[in-house]
């Protein structure tokens, strides 16, 4: 489904589960959207099974947890082998999440915590074992998200 097969609804529903959606519950939902907590359910359903919502996911302040250094890392794969090496690189420890670009030659992100310099070092050769070129690092101070604005209903604030 595109972004065009969403109707005013699912766009709402959206919102609502990406502004925050460990303590909303589909009841919540509904007297916001005008819609019955059931229907809320099967478009939440059907957004999940239409690959549309791929998951929940706890944002961690890794720092607070105790793991001062948060990684950047800017790789290079080459395009046929770039959704592999991807995947194979979040089976590497301490790899937090992938990011795959469509263009420029840094065409992988990849998110690491680690517990000292060497850790990092060890997360870094071992990207390169895989196959990735690491070409840049950078620590990472903060991370901040939001919903994505299109989702959001007019005069929401």
């Amino acid at each position: 489904m595109t972004l065009k097969g969403l109707d005013e609804l699912d766009r709402r529903i959206l919102h609502e589960l990406q502004r925050d959606a460990r303590h909303v519950s589909s009841r919540d939902i509904a007297e916001f959207v005008d819609a019955s907590p059931s229907t809320v359910r099967k478009r939440i359903q059907r957004l999940e099974s239409e690959g549309i919502i791929t998951g929940y996911h706890a944002t961690v302040d890794y720092k607070k947890a105790g793991y001062q250094l948060v990684m950047q890392m800017e790789c290079t794969a080459e395009i046929p082998v770039r959704r592999d090496l991807s995947e194979t690189a979040l089976d590497v420890d301490g790899v937090v999440a992938v990011r795959e670009l469509a263009t420029g030659e840094n065409n992988v992100l990849v998110s690491a915590v680690g517990t000292d310099s060497d850790d990092l070092a060890r997360i870094a050769r071992e990207l390169s074992d895989i196959g990735l070129r690491v070409s840049d690092e950078y620590l990472v101070q903060r991370d901040a998200h939001r919903p994505f604005s299109e989702f959001e209903p007019e005069g929401r604030e």
